[in-house]
């Protein structure tokens, strides 16, 4: 006796047949649609809340009055062939105050968690991106080193985290945190020096998809 699979393809016509077996080998082969660039991003969601409608490829986070010092950081952004600039991609950046702290703006209510020393910028035709701020401060009674969260949404992908900016002179990055980081876009150490008028000056260059899971 037949069993009910063979006689239920018995049932069907030759063509219907032939787009069943072909249907079943595609949704093999399929990558799975809930694979998302970056893997998971707790918080990446936030950069969309207050993000101007217009963005410029350079940006002031900090005011005038910021407590703080005053910090410069530059760089290029770079196709998944590290020499090709990528224009026209999203970064966003955020990080704590010279306290330690994401304190939030009398009054924000958007991106609260963020606190308010976070900005926006998108790339010009050669890549450039460039945010002045305050050096943030490690968070308070940890031995965590200061850093800024940079997250980035390329044309056509979701928005996923790189490394975070970290400084090549804290004396809390030290040897065994330094073999700790993924280089999520490319290293995220930053040597930085003082300018002529006192301001903190780096860059960081970024390469995308370079050590980014699921990326294609």
């Amino acid at each position: 006796m037949a069993s009910s699979c063979t006689w239920f393809l018995r049932t069907l016509s030759l063509p219907l047949v032939l787009a069943f077996v072909l249907g079943m080998a595609c949704a093999e082969e399929a990558p799975p649609s809930s694979q998302s660039v970056g893997g998971g991003c707790d918080g990446c969601e936030l950069m969309f809340e207050g993000m101007p409608r217009t963005l410029d490829w350079r940006t002031a986070i900090a005011g005038n009055g910021e407590a703080g010092e005053p910090l410069e950081m530059r760089g290029v952004i770079y196709r998944s062939d590290g020499k090709t600039p990528a224009p026209g991609v999203i970064l966003y950046v955020y990080h704590t105050d010279a306290k330690g702290y994401y304190s939030p703006a009398p009054g924000q209510t958007q991106g609260r968690r963020h606190g308010h020393l976070r900005g926006w910028m998108k790339t010009d035709r050669m890549g450039r991106y460039e945010f002045r701020t305050v050096r943030p401060a490690p968070y308070p009674k940890r031995d965590i080193p200061a850093h800024i969260h940079p997250v980035v949404k390329e044309p056509g992908k979701n928005e996923y985290y790189l490394d975070e900016y970290v400084f090549a002179d804290d004396p809390l990055l030290t040897p065994e945190k330094r073999g700790k980081l993924e280089n999520r876009g490319g290293s995220g150490i930053v040597e930085v020096s003082r300018n002529k008028n006192g301001v903190w000056v780096g860059r960081r260059d970024i390469i995308l998809g370079r050590n980014i899971p699921h990326y294609r």
